[in-house]
């Protein structure tokens, strides 16, 4: 719980000079330093064995050989798909929970990342659309789609929302979209066949200009992400005293509903959906900053593309000489991370 103190204090970071920033400021070196390792071996490793020396050489001198084009049209472009993905869920993840006041929230459990899944499917499949340009407006429609279902449901005409409510919507939303879904692609799979990896949350084989289509829409969420941070800690207050504070709750809600929309959508326009991310890093970042939403942002956009990229040379490696997609590892590492929260809060009335 956020304490009253910590919400009042919403525009103004403390002195550098308090120990919990300090601290809070070693744990960002920390992250940075974890994401630059992951770098490395995301670029070094690969289902494809190469000598570690020939790859830093054709790092820094790119040229004709199987290696460089190794290196730079496969490792380069998945490594940069990876930390772009990586922290537009993991923000959205942590956006959705401080929004909702729901722990268990997140763009995979609500339903989010499967609304955009769903519409994109519809659009390959009954409009023709192709490459991400076309994605990313079918994926916005799904995703915002899939967040206004999800609380009508979980609502259910009371106009409250508890968090178990909200959870079961979601996931019952997403079992119902995902099957959809898998129908569409079994009824037509020649067109689908090139989509089945992206569908499981797959880096591979996305070009660097499709990248650049997403990276504004995913700047301009972290940006929005960031302008309300100091807002939500008051609104994890509840509604009536975020009110008395001074913050405008209904804005704070719209703002933080388009920033997670634009980058749910625009990363699962560009990998498919990543489970877990949005789940499992906010709390575990939580636990290093506090209930600080602005921290615990800054934390989630270093730490989530960690988790990613870590995810997807895991899946590489242990495969050779094939692969398993990134949305596959971290949903094996999120799970039991999903299965302890709901343990551990089951006392709570969750």
């Amino acid at each position: 719980m956020v304490s009253l103190a910590n919400a009042q204090t919403t525009t103004r970071l403390p002195a550098t000079g308090d120990p919990m920033v300090r601290r809070r400021l070693l744990g960002i070196v920390v992250l940075i330093s974890a994401l630059g390792a992951v770098l490395v071996l995301s670029i070094t490793y690969g289902a494809n064995p190469l000598p570690i020396t020939e790859v830093w050489r054709t790092v820094f001198t790119p040229d004709g050989t199987e290696a460089s084009s190794i290196v730079w049209t496969l490792r380069v472009p998945r490594t940069l798909v990876g930390i772009v993905a990586g922290a537009a869920f993991g923000v959205a993840g942590a956006l959705i929970q401080a929004i909702t006041r729901n722990p268990l929230a997140d763009p995979g459990i609500l339903g989010v990342n499967a609304g955009a899944g769903f519409a994109i499917t519809v659009g390959v499949g009954v409009f023709g659309v192709t490459g991400i340009a076309g994605y990313v407006w079918f994926s916005f429609i799904g995703a915002v789609s899939a967040t206004v279902l999800v609380y009508l449901i979980g609502a259910g005409g009371r106009g409250a929302v508890s968090p178990v409510t909200l959870v079961l919507a979601g996931i019952a939303l997403a079992a119902v979209l995902t099957a959809f879904s898998t129908f569409l692609q079994l009824i037509d799979e020649e067109t689908f066949r090139s989509f089945r990896n992206w569908s499981l949350g797959s880096l591979a084989r996305v070009p660097v200009s499709d990248t650049l289509t997403v990276l504004p829409l995913t700047v301009m969420g972290l940006l929005l992400a960031l302008i309300i941070s100091g807002s939500l800690n008051a609104v994890a207050l509840g509604d009536d005293q975020a009110a008395s504070l001074g913050a405008n709750v209904k804005r704070t809600r719209t703002i933080g509903l388009i920033a997670v929309t634009l980058l749910a959508g625009g990363a699962n326009a560009l990998t498919g959906g990543i489970a877990f991310v949005g789940l499992a890093v906010p709390h575990l970042v939580r636990w290093l900053t506090g209930p600080d939403q602005r921290w615990i942002i800054a934390y989630t956009v270093i730490a989530s593309p960690v988790l990613v990229l870590g995810a997807d040379v895991l899946g590489r490696v242990i495969a050779r000489p094939g692969e398993i997609e990134a949305g596959v590892m971290t949903a094996v590492i999120g799970a039991p991370v999903l299965i302890t929260l709901v343990r551990r809060r089951k006392a709570s009335g969750l």
